[in-house]
């Protein structure tokens, strides 16, 4: 069993850096397109995942939570972008908050199209090569762990970020729907949103004993995942 709980940690941990990774650098690029230099100025335009690593909230808030056994939850450094740049700013907001789960949905479809190209292979070869691989530790995780978590974990990130309450990414709507005098007051709120958000995310569904974070992310994410693979 601690073999099992080790491989999925692992797993985990190899799935969750580049679906991170990539919705970082996904929202610099998507700034950088239209105008902004910001991300790319501060060298945030990059696969290296130390450059999107949140000392706690990608490290020590997770292991918090996982050591009092609440939900467990981290967030990457947040690319910054400059709004002023764009030459229509809420349009551009929208572009960039959707650029991030946009590149969750295209990893979480590469990974499922590698998870449908590995069965069909697996199909093909003899019978005795597949089971060698089926039976092997590493052959046996990549198939049936790693690349459904790989699916899984992007799902996740897409749709929890799709929720349109500050910071998530899915507020940007909100800032096309507001009219242009309220947004500056917009703006200051988005600095303070991510710890009231954490304590509503985290705390909130403790005390209450119901969690709709988790019973919206059963419905998108699990549903697309299980519809995917």
């Amino acid at each position: 069993m601690f073999d099992i709980d080790i491989a999925y940690l692992v797993c985990s941990i190899l799935c969750f850096i580049p679906a991170m990774v990539f919705h970082e650098v996904a929202h610099g690029f998507a700034a950088y397109k239209l105008g902004d230099p910001t991300a790319k100025n501060m060298g945030r335009l990059t696969a290296n995942p130390l450059k999107h690593i949140d000392p706690f909230g990608t490290v020590i808030m997770p292991l918090m939570l996982m050591a009092v056994g609440l939900p467990v939850f981290g967030y990457a450094k947040p690319v910054p972008y400059n709004p002023f740049f764009f030459k229509d700013k809420r349009k551009g907001d929208l572009i960039v908050g959707l650029a991030g789960p946009a590149a969750n949905l295209v990893m979480a479809l590469l990974g499922a199209l590698v998870y449908h190209l590995v069965v069909i292979v697996m199909r093909s070869i003899p019978q005795t090569t597949a089971a060698v691989i089926l039976n092997s530790t590493i052959g046996y995780n990549f198939i049936f762990l790693l690349i459904p978590l790989f699916v899984y974990i992007n799902l996740i990130f897409m749709f929890f970020n799709l929720i349109p309450i500050p910071p998530l990414d899915g507020s940007s709507v909100l800032a096309v729907l507001l009219p242009p005098k309220y947004m500056p007051q917009y703006y200051k709120v988005q600095q303070w949103a991510l710890p009231i958000f954490m304590i509503v995310v985290i705390m909130l569904p403790q005390i209450i004993s119901i969690n709709p974070i988790s019973w919206y992310l059963d419905i998108t994410a699990g549903t697309l995942f299980a519809l995917l693979l």
